[in-house]
């Protein structure tokens, strides 16, 4: 007979083994804990996530296909890996559904904290292509310094991103204000660099891309008030 104790223990416990399972291989920490339906339904999104990635990085050109695959991996596939791999982390009194674990997300801003993360993450990629490229100019309103000044536009974006994603990372508000600033400067400068090097792959996604955070950080900007959620749990 089931002891009616253990099972309520159970049932608001997390499961950071399950989290870990199903980052390795989404799904598989739902199934550990006999949740099949949803562990079928996360393998079968994450794999057709995934070969949408290969088929696009495969028929386009490589150069476009590789910028595409690489925006979709990271700004559609790693946060749907995040979520299901913290649906699966979730008691089991508190994983109501999809849709209550995206109320969870909110409520605690995991979202902006992913955002951190992603700036981080920017970062490290940023400081890679400069050291592995220490000729690239990169270009700043419609010029391309060289020498000191150009290695200090260069080391702008793995700085700021550092300080930003820290800052999201802990809900700082200094750390909306600095993004903000970043961003108006971001689009000033593409803008710019639209009118006098003309279309760019790159240049078009960076610009929809911070449009598109740009939007999604002013709407989520009351999770930057420490009173709220600087407080909470992860």
């Amino acid at each position: 007979m089931p002891d009616p104790v253990s099972e309520s223990r159970r049932s608001v416990q997390a499961h950071p083994l399950a989290a870990i399972l199903s980052a390795l291989v989404p799904g598989l920490g739902q199934a550990s804990k006999g949740d099949i339906r949803q562990a079928s339904l996360v393998f079968l999104i994450s794999s057709a996530l995934l070969g949408l990635v290969w088929g696009i990085a495969r028929t386009m050109a490589p150069a476009k296909g590789g910028v595409a695959a690489t925006f979709l991996l990271i700004l559609v596939v790693l946060p749907w890996w995040v979520i299901q791999s913290y649906h699966a982390f979730l008691p089991a009194a508190e994983r109501g559904g999809w849709g209550h674990t995206m109320h969870t997300i909110r409520t605690h801003a995991h979202d902006i904290r992913y955002l951190g993360a992603l700036f981080l993450l920017s970062a490290v990629m940023d400081l890679y292509i400069i050291v592995t490229n220490p000729d690239y100019a990169l270009p700043v309103f419609c010029t391309r310094p060289g020498g000191v000044l150009g290695i200090l536009a260069k080391a702008q974006s793995p700085t700021l991103h550092t300080l930003i994603g820290y800052g999201f990372m802990r809900l700082h508000r200094w750390a909306l204000l600095l993004y903000l600033a970043y961003a108006a400067y971001g689009l000033v400068n593409v803008a710019v660099n639209f009118a006098c090097f003309g279309y760019g792959l790159v240049r078009t996604v960076f610009l929809f891309t911070l449009i598109a955070f740009t939007a999604y950080v002013l709407w989520r900007r009351e999770c930057f008030q420490p009173a709220r959620t600087a407080d909470q749990p992860l």
